[in-house]
């Protein structure tokens, strides 16, 4: 299933965006949906992720500035990222996890860019 990942650009320190992720079609059976990001050189690392009945998880680097959040119904992620700072700068990536009956799956979408910079 293809997740569309949407809302990267160019932004000043100090800026704010909100990135969303939608699948392109209802997926039953999601737990935990995700963002993590991949900055030129670095391995991909985790940013937040939540799960179905909304416990949250961030790294270090982001609380107190990012949000995530997520509508169920419309099998949509968020996340909110204010005050950021050039060390933001990556390819941020969508999953969501979960199982079809007792089958897991583990979609990704395909990235999207933002760019911290003054």
């Amino acid at each position: 299933v293809q997740l569309q990942a949407s809302g990267g650009g160019l932004v000043q320190p100090g800026g704010s965006l909100r990135l969303s992720c939608a699948a392109a079609r209802s997926i039953f059976g999601i737990d935990v949906m995700g963002w993590y990001r991949q900055a030129p050189g670095e391995q991909r690392e985790l940013v937040a992720k939540i799960a179905r009945g909304g416990d949250t998880n961030y790294a270090d680097s982001v609380k107190g500035r990012f949000t995530i959040s997520r509508d169920n119904a419309a099998n949509t992620l968020l996340l909110q990222m204010n005050s950021l700072k050039p060390g933001d700068t990556a390819v941020y990536y969508c999953s969501f996890r979960g199982y079809a009956y007792t089958i897991p799956f583990d979609y990704w979408g395909q990235g999207t860019l933002v760019t911290v910079s003054s």
